[in-house]
C-alpha cells in the first residue's frame, strides 16, 4: 500500500522537538514509500488557536524542509464532523450528558477515594427523555459522549508490537463539548477517513487513543489504519521534556544558530537502532527507514549532542550548501575561499559571519611583543597573498629571529586577528588586505 500520513498540530503555541520528530519520521515514511504527506491544523479550540501560530508552524516546517502535498484546516470542515454526529446519535453511539465539570471532577474524587478507577459511570443513560428536557429547560447544554463496546482492542503496531486494550477500563470520551464543538479524538477519526490516512504515526502517549478510534473508526465504517506508537522524548538524563520545550521550540533552536538538518539528522534516529550520522539532505534519511528499528523506550534528546551534530555538519558543509544564505548576509562579497577557510572552526553560520568582519572590518589589534611584530610587519611580502604567504613569511621571521611554535606563530594571530586561536592562519591571511595586515601588526585599528 501506498502510505498517506498527516502531521496534524495545533497551534496554540510554536512546535518543539517533540513535535518536529512526529513531522519528520512522517514525512520520512511518506516520501520514502513514495506517499503522501497531509498537514492538517487541529484547530478547533478557537478560544486558544490563533492565526499567527498557525502561520509559525508553516514557516517551521518549511525551515526543516518538511513540504507537504496538501494542507487542511480542521476549522473549515465543521459541517464534516456535524454530519458524522449526527451518524453517531442515529445509531445510539453518541449520547447527551448533562453533569458539570464540578460534577465529574467530584464523582472522580470518589472514585479514587474507594480506590476505583475513575470511569465515568453512564449515568446520562439512564436519563428520559423529560429528565432531559428538565436540564435543559434549567439551563444545562449538554457535552456528548461516545458509547464504547465493551471489548479488548488489538492491533499490532508498528513500532511496540502486539497491543492489547480493554474499553471496559476506559471512560466513554467526550466527543462533542457543549459549544458544539468536536474534540481531537472525534474531528481526528472523521478526518483520517475523509483523506484515506493509511497510517498515524503519534507519540506512545496517544495509545489509549487509538483504542477509543478504533472503536469509531468502525462505528462510521471507515477503514482503520495501520499505527505506529512512538516513545516519547525525555532529557539527557531521562528528564520530562514538558516544561523545557519553550528553549526547545524549533524557531529557538534556528534562533541559537542551529542548522536544520542538524536538527533533522538527530531526530530521525532517536531511539532507532541506527546511528545517528550528520546528513545534509532529507533523502540521505530515506536508507534503511522502518519502524521497526525503533525502541519502545522513550528516547534521549540531549543539546549537547543536537550541537556537536550541527558542528560536524558545518565543518564538512560544502560552499554550494551555504551560499546562499551567507553571500546575501555579506553583501555578496564572500566565496568559496571564505567559507572552506572557517568552517572547519565554527559552530553556527553567525560564528563565520563573525570571521569575515575579523577579516574584513576595522579591528583594534591585540599585541603582543610589539618589537616583534614591527619586525614582522618590515618582512611581511608585499600582496596579493596566496596559500603559500604564510609557511614564506614565518620560515623568514624563525630564521631572522630564532623564534619558533608558539613564540613565532601566537604574537601574529593576535595581532593580526585579535583572537586566541581559530583557522588555520595560512588560511586566513590571504583573505586579510595586505595594508590592514601591516597596520594590524604595527598595532593600527586597521
Amino acid at each position: 500500500m501506498t502510505p498517506a500520513v498527516r502531521f496534524a498540530p495545533s497551534p496554540t503555541g510554536r512546535i518543539h522537538v517533540g513535535n518536529a520528530r512526529i513531522a519528520l519520521l512522517n514525512w520520512l515514511f511518506a516520501r520514502a514509500h513514495g506517499g503522501s504527506f497531509l498537514l492538517r491544523l487541529d484547530d478547533t479550540d478557537l478560544e486558544r488557536s490563533t492565526e499567527a501560530y498557525a502561520q509559525a508552524i508553516l514557516r517551521d516546517l518549511e525551515w526543516l524542509g518538511l513540504d507537504w502535498d496538501r494542507l487542511e484546516r480542521q476549522s473549515l470542515r465543521l459541517d464534516r464532523y456535524a454530519a458524522a454526529a449526527e451518524r453517531l446519535k442515529a445509531s445510539g453511539r453518541l449520547y447527551p450528558c448533562y453533569e458539570t465539570a464540578e460534577e465529574l471532577a467530584a464523582k472522580r474524587a470518589g472514585l479514587r477515594a474507594q480506590g476505583l478507577p475513575p470511569v465515568y459511570d453512564r449515568a446520562a443513560l439512564t436519563l428520559d427523555a423529560p429528565a432531559r428536557a428538565a436540564l435543559e429547560n434549567a439551563g444545562r447544554t449538554p457535552h456528548w459522549r461516545f458509547r464504547l463496546d465493551p471489548s479488548t482492542v488489538t492491533w499490532t503496531d508498528l513500532v511496540k508490537g502486539p497491543v492489547e486494550i480493554p474499553t471496559g477500563s476506559l471512560s466513554d470520551p467526550v466527543l462533542i463539548r457543549e459549544d458544539g464543538s468536536p474534540l481531537y479524538t472525534f474531528s481526528s477519526v472523521v478526518d483520517d477517513i475523509d483523506f484515506a490516512i493509511s497510517h498515524v504515526v503519534r507519540g506512545e502517549d496517544h495509545v489509549s487513543n487509538t483504542a477509543v478510534q478504533w472503536q469509531l473508526f468502525q462505528a462510521l465504517g471507515g477503514p482503520v489504519p495501520e499505527f505506529a506508537h512512538l516513545g516519547l522524548l525525555v532529557g539527557a538524563k531521562g528528564e520530562p521534556l514538558s516544561k523545557r520545550f519553550g528553549a526547545l521550540s524549533i524557531e529557538a533552536l534556528r534562533a541559537q544558530g542551529i542548522e536544520a538538518m542538524a536538527v533533522n539528522s538527530l531526530l530521525a534516529r532517536l531511539g532507532s537502532a541506527d546511528p545517528v550520522q550528520p546528513a545534509w539532505r532529507l533523502d540521505e534519511l530515506f536508507a534503511g527507514f522502518d519502524f521497526g528499528k525503533f525502541g519502545r523506550a522513550a528516547a534521549a534528546f540531549d543539546v549537547a549532542e543536537l550541537k556537536h551534530l550541527n558542528a560536524r555538519i558545518l565543518h564538512e558543509m560544502p560552499y554550494d550548501a551555504v551560499a546562499a544564505r551567507l553571500g546575501p548576509a555579506l553583501d555578496g562579497a564572500a566565496d568559496e575561499r571564505f567559507w572552506l577557510a572557517v568552517r572547519g572552526n565554527v559552530a553556527s553560520l553567525d560564528e563565520a559571519l563573525a570571521w569575515w568582519r575579523v577579516l574584513k572590518a576595522p579591528l583594534a589589534p591585540r599585541l603582543e611583543e610589539p618589537e616583534f611584530l614591527r619586525q614582522a610587519a618590515a618582512a611581511l611580502p608585499e600582496g596579493p597573498f596566496d596559500g603559500d604567504t604564510w609557511g614564506r613569511w614565518t620560515a623568514a621571521l624563525k630564521a631572522a629571529t630564532g623564534r619558533k611554535g608558539r613564540a613565532l606563530f601566537h604574537p601574529l594571530r593576535l595581532a593580526l586577528t585579535g583572537r586566541e586561536d581559530g583557522p588555520e592562519m595560512r588560511n586566513l591571511l590571504p583573505l586579510i588586505d595586505p595594508e590592514r595586515a601591516r597596520a594590524r601588526l604595527r598595532g593600527e585599528t586597521a
